[in-house]
């Protein structure tokens, strides 16, 4: 049941993400959340800087018209959890890019939300 909770938020964080609703994704991460985004150099280890990525990608987008998190592995120990996935993130042109990820969730008054997240482009 854990294991599905855990799953649960990841793929609800990309539907969100799908949906343009930042407060969505927002409300699935811990305040103090940290990021490798697989298009940042740096990591994101605050709010305010995540909405500095946020605002300085293209406005346009890059063109992408999907998402899709697949091939998860979940592991859950009490109150902490670890996922790994691939996402594949397809455009309205060239070739999808696949992303290996790993999430770290922590569970808090009972709920699930996201301290970490690790992406790598393949």
């Amino acid at each position: 049941m854990a294991r599905e909770a855990v799953w649960a938020v990841i793929t609800e964080m990309y539907d969100a993400y799908r949906r343009g609703d930042r407060a969505g994704i927002d409300r699935l991460l811990h305040p103090e959340a940290t990021i490798w985004d697989s298009a940042e150099p740096v990591l994101i280890t605050s709010r305010e800087q995540l909405e500095k990525v946020r605002d300085a990608r293209p406005a346009d987008g890059p063109g992408e018209t999907g998402v899709r998190a697949y091939d998860e592995v979940v592991d859950v120990w009490q109150d902490a959890a670890l996922a790994r996935y691939l996402l594949r993130v397809d455009f309205a042109e060239g070739e999808p890019e696949i992303v290996r990820t790993t999430a770290v969730l922590r569970l808090v008054e009972g709920e699930w939300l996201i301290v970490h997240v690790h992406e790598n482009t393949l």
